[in-house]
Protein backbone atom coordinates (compact mmCIF):
# COMPACT_ATOMS: atom_id res chain seq x y z
CA UNK A 1 0.00 0.00 0.00
CA UNK A 2 1.54 3.30 -1.14
CA UNK A 3 0.59 6.48 1.09
CA UNK A 4 1.55 9.97 -0.07
CA UNK A 5 0.93 12.75 2.43
CA UNK A 6 0.74 16.36 0.79
CA UNK A 7 1.78 18.64 3.95
CA UNK A 8 3.37 22.39 4.73
CA UNK A 9 5.66 22.69 6.97
CA UNK A 10 4.36 25.59 7.75
CA UNK A 11 0.34 24.00 8.25
CA UNK A 12 -0.01 23.16 12.01
CA UNK A 13 -2.89 20.88 11.29
CA UNK A 14 -0.18 18.98 8.86
CA UNK A 15 1.98 18.16 12.37
CA UNK A 16 -1.22 17.14 14.44
CA UNK A 17 -2.63 15.02 11.12
CA UNK A 18 0.72 13.41 11.35
CA UNK A 19 0.97 12.20 14.54
CA UNK A 20 -2.94 10.92 14.25
CA UNK A 21 -2.18 9.33 10.67
CA UNK A 22 0.79 7.87 12.79
CA UNK A 23 -0.67 6.14 15.74
CA UNK A 24 -3.04 4.54 13.54
CA UNK A 25 -0.47 3.15 11.07
CA UNK A 26 1.44 1.76 14.26
CA UNK A 27 -1.92 -0.37 15.11
CA UNK A 28 -2.21 -1.07 11.42
CA UNK A 29 -1.45 -4.75 11.62
CA UNK A 30 -0.05 -4.43 7.85
CA UNK A 31 2.13 -1.55 8.63
CA UNK A 32 5.13 -3.36 7.67
CA UNK A 33 3.26 -3.35 3.30
CA UNK A 34 2.86 0.67 3.80
CA UNK A 35 5.06 2.80 2.26
CA UNK A 36 4.70 6.22 3.20
CA UNK A 37 5.97 9.59 0.87
CA UNK A 38 5.70 13.25 1.82
CA UNK A 39 5.14 15.47 -0.86
CA UNK A 40 5.61 19.01 -0.97
CA UNK A 41 2.60 21.83 -1.31
CA UNK A 42 2.74 25.18 0.10
CA UNK A 43 0.12 27.44 1.23
CA UNK A 44 1.37 30.75 0.63
CA UNK A 45 4.33 30.62 -2.00
CA UNK A 46 4.16 34.19 -2.28
CA UNK A 47 5.58 35.08 1.08
CA UNK A 48 8.98 36.34 1.10
CA UNK A 49 11.90 33.98 2.91
CA UNK A 50 11.78 35.80 6.05
CA UNK A 51 8.47 37.99 6.56
CA UNK A 52 9.05 40.84 9.01
CA UNK A 53 5.92 40.13 11.59
CA UNK A 54 4.94 37.84 13.64
CA UNK A 55 2.35 34.98 13.01
CA UNK A 56 0.15 37.03 14.30
CA UNK A 57 -0.08 39.84 12.00
CA UNK A 58 0.82 38.01 8.89
CA UNK A 59 -2.52 36.42 10.18
CA UNK A 60 -4.27 39.90 10.09
CA UNK A 61 -2.32 41.70 7.21
CA UNK A 62 -2.17 38.84 4.35
CA UNK A 63 -4.97 36.88 5.39
CA UNK A 64 -7.04 39.22 7.00
CA UNK A 65 -8.21 37.45 10.34
CA UNK A 66 -9.07 39.49 13.43
CA UNK A 67 -6.36 38.86 16.45
CA UNK A 68 -9.09 37.67 18.96
CA UNK A 69 -10.09 35.00 15.92
CA UNK A 70 -6.58 34.08 15.71
CA UNK A 71 -5.96 33.58 19.49
CA UNK A 72 -9.28 31.31 19.90
CA UNK A 73 -7.74 29.43 17.01
CA UNK A 74 -4.20 28.97 18.50
CA UNK A 75 -6.01 27.87 21.54
CA UNK A 76 -8.05 25.11 19.78
CA UNK A 77 -4.73 24.38 18.03
CA UNK A 78 -2.55 23.94 20.83
CA UNK A 79 -5.39 22.39 23.04
CA UNK A 80 -5.60 19.50 19.92
CA UNK A 81 -1.74 19.41 19.59
CA UNK A 82 -1.42 19.10 23.11
CA UNK A 83 -3.49 15.53 22.69
CA UNK A 84 -1.00 14.35 20.43
CA UNK A 85 1.88 15.04 22.41
CA UNK A 86 2.82 18.11 20.84
CA UNK A 87 3.56 21.62 22.02
CA UNK A 88 3.07 24.20 19.87
CA UNK A 89 4.12 27.93 20.96
CA UNK A 90 2.50 30.17 18.43
CA UNK A 91 4.00 33.47 19.93
CA UNK A 92 7.51 32.42 18.74
CA UNK A 93 6.84 31.14 14.79
CA UNK A 94 8.93 32.22 12.64
CA UNK A 95 6.97 33.14 9.60
CA UNK A 96 8.53 32.88 5.94
CA UNK A 97 8.44 31.09 3.00
CA UNK A 98 8.78 27.14 2.71
CA UNK A 99 10.33 26.44 -0.61
CA UNK A 100 13.61 26.10 0.94
CA UNK A 101 12.81 23.76 3.75
CA UNK A 102 11.00 21.68 0.84
CA UNK A 103 13.48 21.47 -0.76
CA UNK A 104 15.83 20.39 2.21
CA UNK A 105 13.29 17.73 2.74
CA UNK A 106 13.61 16.42 -0.59
CA UNK A 107 17.21 16.80 -0.14
CA UNK A 108 17.16 14.17 3.25
CA UNK A 109 14.59 12.07 1.34
CA UNK A 110 17.34 11.41 -1.19
CA UNK A 111 19.12 10.27 1.74
CA UNK A 112 16.89 8.05 3.09
CA UNK A 113 15.79 10.85 5.84
CA UNK A 114 12.41 12.26 4.62
CA UNK A 115 10.79 10.79 7.55
CA UNK A 116 13.07 11.87 10.19
CA UNK A 117 13.75 15.55 8.57
CA UNK A 118 10.08 16.14 8.47
CA UNK A 119 9.73 15.49 12.20
CA UNK A 120 12.40 18.01 12.96
CA UNK A 121 11.59 20.62 10.76
CA UNK A 122 7.72 20.69 11.97
CA UNK A 123 8.99 20.50 15.26
CA UNK A 124 11.37 23.49 15.13
CA UNK A 125 8.45 25.51 13.27
CA UNK A 126 5.80 25.42 15.80
CA UNK A 127 7.68 24.34 19.19
CA UNK A 128 10.89 25.74 18.99
CA UNK A 129 10.52 28.89 17.43
CA UNK A 130 13.36 28.04 14.91
CA UNK A 131 14.18 29.89 11.75
CA UNK A 132 13.29 26.76 8.77
CA UNK A 133 14.30 29.04 5.81
CA UNK A 134 17.63 30.12 7.23
CA UNK A 135 20.59 28.33 5.99
CA UNK A 136 22.93 28.14 9.04
CA UNK A 137 19.61 26.66 11.10
CA UNK A 138 19.06 24.05 8.35
CA UNK A 139 22.63 22.71 8.15
CA UNK A 140 22.97 22.28 12.07
CA UNK A 141 19.68 20.32 12.35
CA UNK A 142 20.60 18.66 8.65
CA UNK A 143 23.87 17.73 10.54
CA UNK A 144 21.83 16.31 13.15
CA UNK A 145 19.86 13.96 11.61
CA UNK A 146 22.98 12.42 9.41
CA UNK A 147 23.33 14.87 6.62
CA UNK A 148 26.76 16.48 5.22
CA UNK A 149 27.12 19.62 6.06
CA UNK A 150 28.72 20.64 2.99
CA UNK A 151 25.98 19.21 0.65
CA UNK A 152 23.12 20.85 2.82
CA UNK A 153 25.11 24.53 2.26
CA UNK A 154 24.83 23.74 -1.62
CA UNK A 155 21.85 22.62 -2.31
CA UNK A 156 20.55 25.35 -0.25
CA UNK A 157 22.47 27.86 -2.50
CA UNK A 158 21.86 26.62 -5.56
CA UNK A 159 18.01 25.43 -7.33
CA UNK A 160 18.48 21.77 -6.36
CA UNK A 161 15.60 19.86 -5.80
CA UNK A 162 13.37 23.15 -6.69
CA UNK A 163 11.59 20.78 -9.41
CA UNK A 164 10.64 18.41 -7.37
CA UNK A 165 9.02 20.57 -5.28
CA UNK A 166 7.06 21.98 -7.95
CA UNK A 167 6.16 18.35 -9.37
CA UNK A 168 4.80 17.95 -5.92
CA UNK A 169 2.65 20.92 -5.57
CA UNK A 170 1.89 20.22 -9.60
CA UNK A 171 0.87 16.81 -8.71
CA UNK A 172 -1.23 18.07 -5.91
CA UNK A 173 -3.10 20.19 -7.98
CA UNK A 174 -3.70 17.45 -10.80
CA UNK A 175 -5.37 15.48 -8.04
CA UNK A 176 -7.75 18.29 -6.63
CA UNK A 177 -5.19 18.92 -3.25
CA UNK A 178 -6.47 22.36 -2.24
CA UNK A 179 -5.92 21.93 1.24
CA UNK A 180 -2.74 20.15 3.78
CA UNK A 181 -2.83 17.78 5.23
CA UNK A 182 -3.80 15.83 2.46
CA UNK A 183 -3.27 11.63 2.66
CA UNK A 184 -3.64 9.56 -1.16
CA UNK A 185 -3.69 6.15 -0.59
CA UNK A 186 -2.73 3.89 -3.93
CA UNK A 187 -4.03 6.90 -5.52
CA UNK A 188 -7.58 5.86 -5.66
CA UNK A 189 -8.62 7.34 -2.08
CA UNK A 190 -7.97 10.37 -0.49
CA UNK A 191 -8.37 11.55 3.30
CA UNK A 192 -8.79 15.64 3.50
CA UNK A 193 -7.61 16.87 6.83
CA UNK A 194 -6.38 16.52 10.43
CA UNK A 195 -8.78 13.52 10.97
CA UNK A 196 -9.04 11.82 14.41
CA UNK A 197 -6.40 8.57 14.37
CA UNK A 198 -9.95 6.15 14.65
CA UNK A 199 -10.47 8.17 11.04
CA UNK A 200 -7.20 7.12 9.83
CA UNK A 201 -7.07 3.19 11.52
CA UNK A 202 -10.93 2.56 9.75
CA UNK A 203 -9.96 3.64 6.24
CA UNK A 204 -6.61 1.68 6.51
CA UNK A 205 -8.25 -1.21 7.58
CA UNK A 206 -10.96 -0.74 4.75
CA UNK A 207 -8.64 -0.18 2.18
CA UNK A 208 -6.61 -3.47 2.87
CA UNK A 209 -9.49 -5.46 2.84
CA UNK A 210 -10.51 -4.07 -0.56
CA UNK A 211 -6.94 -4.91 -2.29
CA UNK A 212 -6.76 -7.83 -0.26
CA UNK A 213 -9.58 -9.63 -0.27
CA UNK A 214 -10.25 -12.83 1.42
CA UNK A 215 -10.29 -16.11 -0.87
CA UNK A 216 -12.17 -18.76 0.06
CA UNK A 217 -10.87 -21.97 -0.81
CA UNK A 218 -14.12 -24.83 -2.03
CA UNK A 219 -15.42 -27.00 0.42
CA UNK A 220 -13.41 -30.85 -0.53
CA UNK A 221 -15.62 -33.59 -0.55
CA UNK A 222 -16.22 -34.96 2.58
CA UNK A 223 -14.89 -32.28 4.70
CA UNK A 224 -17.95 -31.05 7.86
CA UNK A 225 -18.70 -27.63 8.14
CA UNK A 226 -20.61 -26.30 10.86
CA UNK A 227 -23.30 -24.01 10.67
CA UNK A 228 -25.70 -22.13 12.66
CA UNK A 229 -28.51 -24.69 12.81
CA UNK A 230 -26.44 -27.65 11.96
CA UNK A 231 -23.15 -29.57 11.38
CA UNK A 232 -22.78 -31.49 7.69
Amino acid sequence: MDIEIFSDVKCPWCFVGKRRFEKALAAFPHRDQVNVTWRSFQLDPSLPDHYEGTEQQYLAERKGIPAEQVRRMWDNLVEQAAGEGLDFRFDDVVVGNSFTAHRFLHLAKSHGLGAEAKEAVLSAHFEQGEDTSDVDFLVTLGASIGLDEDEIRSTIGSDRFAEEVRRDMDEAGSLGVSGVPFFVIDRKYGISGAQPTAVFADALASYWRESNPLVIAAPVDGAEVCGPDRCS
